[in-house]
């Protein structure tokens, strides 16, 4: 019997299952689909999603296939006269094809000898007190201690656990490709320049060879589980909204995305839990949605290892859905929020006008995309400082290294500049890294595997209830384990 069966190989499933095998748990993956998906959704990731990479070591596999852009510009297209500074080594954009983000996660997934089956769903799911049972579509029936549903936003494993899932049905949707075209490519981009001005939701790039990635609005809303729009149907919406077709044709793969926007009302049934498009669904703007599935995974895993291995202090595996959901939330209040000011309805552009002006204060800019990269989360995680529950930076140290290269592993890490501080009775859960960084504003900070900072001071006291609020009882106590 496995550990942990994920059902959905996308970036969220994979990325999830390598945080899981990082901490020894035996994870199979199930995929509907035969061959991995090359539909490229998202074209981008943001500052957050890039040092968590660096945190797991799989930046440097990625930087090379991809293209920095400023930050600027991701709220609602809104670029201000001052460029934004933000408090990362990574302040840019990488924009780079989801295809060759997942390609990566599942090199990892192979270097960890983490299975995926592929051709095969989930339709059925029981549980009791010591697992799960799930029932798949070739006939077989496979038991796992814990499953989790990353199966994206029509997710088998939310109806079957009859979750409910509120919000709004697509009002509006686009048609997404790729597709070779005959026009020059100057000419095109001299098109899009004019029919951006008055039109956000329409756009083409090239990607290769003639290739180009192609986004129109699309005529209607087709019904859920309509089949993919023709070469036909793009000719005929690039025709209406810039007056040419491009000549556009041979394309490589077509699809629809829309403006749904919903949030599942519970991650967790029992044993079972959703993370990813499965627990929430919004529009595009901003790209976030890729973003927001990996750091689900990125939450979720730690927790549900410690669990698994016995030394999760109570209640922590709780703390996903109590952590993440609000997050949710806010980037579905976002999405809608961006949608509404790129209408070209003339109300619409007056809000956006003056909203630009806004934005022109000092800060506000910033507490954008803090919100839109995830740098300005903080999880509620105590009282005290004012760096409790903030992702730690990366930091360099006098010595010449960095944090971030130290955090592969995926353990907590105490980082102590102070040399006095001790970590006895968590070793095995627990790294430490006595170096200084003129960096760092705290003589010393306790980081969870996912580099949310829970404790901050130099009081060996604090720093022992700390320990044992997130990584269980000392191993050397009363009710602890072996690390």
């Amino acid at each position: 019997m496995d550990d942990v069966i994920v059902v959905g190989a996308g970036p969220t499933g994979v990325m999830l299952a390598n945080e899981l095998a990082l901490h020894g748990v035996k994870v199979t993956i199930f995929d509907r689909d035969i061959e991995p998906n090359m539909t490229v959704r998202s074209m981008g990731l943001h500052a957050r999603s890039i040092e968590i990479m660096e945190m797991r070591g799989l930046l440097a596999r990625l930087l090379p296939q991809g293209t920095k852009y400023p930050t600027d510009g991701f709220f609602a297209g809104i670029r201000t006269s001052e460029p934004v500074e933000l408090d990362t080594t990574h302040p840019y954009t990488l924009a780079i094809p989801q295809s060759l983000v997942e390609e990566a996660l599942r090199e990892r997934a192979t270097e960890q000898r983490i299975e995926i089956r592929r051709g095969v769903e989930a339709i059925g799911v029981t549980q009791d007190d010591a697992g799960v049972d799930v029932e798949l579509s070739d006939g077989t029936t496979l038991r796992a201690a814990w499953v989790i549903g990353c199966d994206g936003g029509r997710s088998a494993v939310r109806r079957l656990l009859d979750i409910n899932f509120p919000g709004e049905s697509a009002r509006r949707q686009w048609i997404l490709g790729e597709a070779e075209v005959t026009t020059p490519h100057d000419e095109v981009m001299a098109v899009i320049q004019r029919v951006h001005q008055t039109h956000r939701g329409f756009g083409a790039g090239p990607v290769c060879d003639g290739v180009y990635r192609i986004v129109v609005p699309a005529a209607e809303v087709a019904d859920e589980g309509a089949p993919p729009p023709t070469l036909d149907d793009l000719r005929t919406q690039l025709t209406a909204y810039a007056g040419t077709d491009f000549g556009v044709h041979s394309p490589r793969w077509l699809s629809r995305f829309g403006d749904a926007t919903r949030l599942a009302e519970h991650y967790r049934v029992g044993r079972v839990l959703i993370a990813g498009d499965a627990a929430h669904v919004h529009p595009p703007q901003g790209g976030q949605g890729l973003n927001l599935g990996m750091q689900d995974a990125f939450n979720l895993g730690w927790k549900l290892a410690a669990t698994i291995a016995g030394w999760a202090p109570k209640g922590l595996l709780d703390t996903y859905e109590s952590e993440r959901h609000p997050v949710a939330e806010e980037v579905l209040t976002l999405t809608r929020a961006q949608a509404e000011l790129q209408s070209p309805e003339p109300g619409a552009q007056s809000v956006k006008t003056l909203f630009a002006e806004v934005m022109e204060f000092p800060g506000v800019h910033v507490h954008l995309l803090g919100k839109i990269t995830s740098l300005g989360l903080r999880y509620a995680v105590g009282d005290g400082s004012d760096l409790l529950g903030r992702r730690q930076r990366d930091l360099t140290f006098a010595s010449g290294g960095s944090l971030y290269p130290l955090l592969h592993s995926g353990r907590g890490t105490l980082v102590d500049q102070t040399g006095a501080l001790s970590v006895e009775g968590w070793t095995g859960r627990v790294d430490v890294v006595t170096e200084e960084s003129d960096e760092l504003a705290a003589p010393a900070v306790l980081l969870r595997p996912d580099g949310h900072i829970v404790w901050v001071g130099t009081d060996e006291t604090g720093l022992h209830e700390a320990l044992e609020q997130w990584f269980g009882p000392a191993a050397d106590r009363p009710g602890g384990l072996a690390s």
